[in-house]
């Protein structure tokens, strides 16, 4: 899915940079809805979507029903900086937000907005019905910071901090914005480049604490009695800052808006699980929820672990576990490379890989527990090929699931694999030895388990 052309809109001589991606040509005629979206507040252009995987599958989804019209207001990422003078407000975002309709041919629409985004969505909604369909907000609030009749809201120390750009590290090596709002993606291969990277670009460092600033001291409450469009909010329920609850306070004071709550940490809507999400927004706005199968692919998939990790770590100190670890990285990248494989995610300390090839999934397994042995440790390996269910860079399913049982039964310095790898495999010179037939936890049946000979897969 390539990304349509920048278009811009004028608002007050000021070009406002938008984006119109069109429905699924699967959709029938007249049955896309428009919807515009709000960015979530991060100083993250909208042009970014199509490098980050999830984004872009969340922007798939959206386009199963609708033409989604995104923009960036002005002063970030596509559109023109502040004019001189002038500071961002709500007020401001909204109405460029009207320019980009007007300039789309789109005289009303389904209003999509998620966290800080959702305070100008409020505010046009209130101010502007004629221009609204409907109402969609995603992890969003009427204000953040607390007050005496606002107990949930962000202590005031916290947004004192808004004005702090140096992004502080958390939970060890984790940028203290990716744990907020994206804590799911933060350990994914080429998350945090690809966000340091559209931070940098989104805005100037003055130009993100301006935003950040009116962010979180606007206060919406005043506008939410005049809302009287179709309402549907939208909270996950572990997110930073109490979420749910300034989702309940919007629900509870929009006339007959919908609250629904999801699980999970993190605030972006397409960070995550965030097919159900969409589910809900689809049915919502056009009635019916589409049939959408997952996306299934064959894969061979891999799981690694080192063994006595956490004795190992205690006995030479975090400083020198961290070396080694980096070094066990290095290998896996370029083994992973040479076999062809896809890091799919580390898992503590080892890893999920997928291939395409059964035989080279083998291979390279055998080549991580060599690399891992001559670095003085022990690794165990576990691979089984099934289908898999592609969720962005993640995969999901049953299959992962007994490559996981699979690697747990494997000793140091092992590959243990399925009777499904062994029969595919069959010509490739591989050799194995049984291992008789295991319950596997939580997999019907029982599964025939053999070790790789190692010799036999150079």
């Amino acid at each position: 899915m390539d990304a349509p052309l920048t278009q811009y809109a004028l608002r007050d001589g000021v070009h406002v940079g938008y984006q119109v991606w069109e429905a699924d040509p699967a959709v029938g005629p007249g049955d896309a809805v428009d919807v515009v979206e709000f960015s979530s507040g991060l100083m993250i252009s909208i042009d970014e979507a199509v490098d980050e995987p999830n984004w872009l599958r969340y922007t798939e989804r959206l386009t199963g029903f609708s033409r989604l019209i995104r923009f960036d207001t002005v002063g970030l990422g596509l559109s023109d900086p502040l004019p001189a003078g002038s500071d961002p407000s709500i007020e401001g975002w909204a109405r460029d937000a009207l320019a980009v309709m007007d300039a789309a041919g789109c005289p009303a629409a389904v209003l999509l907005a998620s966290t800080g985004g959702a305070l100008a969505a409020l505010w046009l909604a209130a101010t502007h019905p004629e221009r609204v369909t409907s109402l969609v907000i995603v992890n969003g609030t009427a204000r953040v910071g607390r007050a005496e009749d606002y107990g949930f809201g962000v202590s005031d120390e916290e947004v004192a901090e808004a004005a702090n750009i140096d992004v502080p590290l958390v939970e060890g090596d984790v940028p203290q914005d990716i744990a907020v709002f994206a804590p799911s993606l933060a350990h994914r291969v080429g998350f945090r480049e690809w966000w340091e990277r559209a931070a940098r670009r989104g805005a100037s460092p003055a130009t993100a604490i301006a935003f950040n600033l009116v962010t979180f001291s606007a206060d919406m409450r005043g506008c939410l009695p005049d809302i009287t469009r179709p309402t549907l909010v939208i909270a996950r329920t572990a997110s930073y800052a109490n979420l749910s609850q300034h989702g309940r306070y919007l629900a509870e004071h929009i006339a007959g808006a919908r609250f629904v709550t999801f699980p999970g940490p993190d605030l972006l809507p397409w960070a995550g699980e965030f097919d159900s999400i969409v589910d809900e927004i689809e049915e919502f706005v056009t009635g019916g929820r589409g049939a959408h199968a997952p996306t299934r692919t064959l894969a061979t998939v891999l799981f690694t672990d080192i063994v006595d990790s956490t004795v190992r770590a205690a006995a030479v100190g975090d400083r020198q576990w961290r070396a080694v670890l980096d070094e066990s990285d290095v290998n896996v990248g370029r083994l992973l490379s040479r076999h062809d494989g896809v890091l799919v995610k580390t898992t503590g300390d080892g890893i999920l890989a997928r291939f395409a090839s059964p035989a080279q999934g083998v291979r390279c397994a055998a080549a991580l527990v060599e690399a891992a042995r001559r670095g003085g440790l022990q690794l165990r390996a576990g691979l089984h090929t099934g289908e898999v269910e592609l969720r962005g860079d993640d995969i999901g399913g049953l299959a992962v699931h007994i490559a996981s049982r699979v690697s747990a039964l494997a000793g140091g310095d092992e590959v243990l694999v399925t009777g499904t790898v062994r029969d595919l495999v069959v010509g490739s010179g591989i050799a194995f030895d049984d291992r008789g037939r295991h319950d596997l936890k939580g997999v019907p049946g029982e599964w025939q388990i053999l070790a790789v000979e190692l010799a036999s897969a150079p």
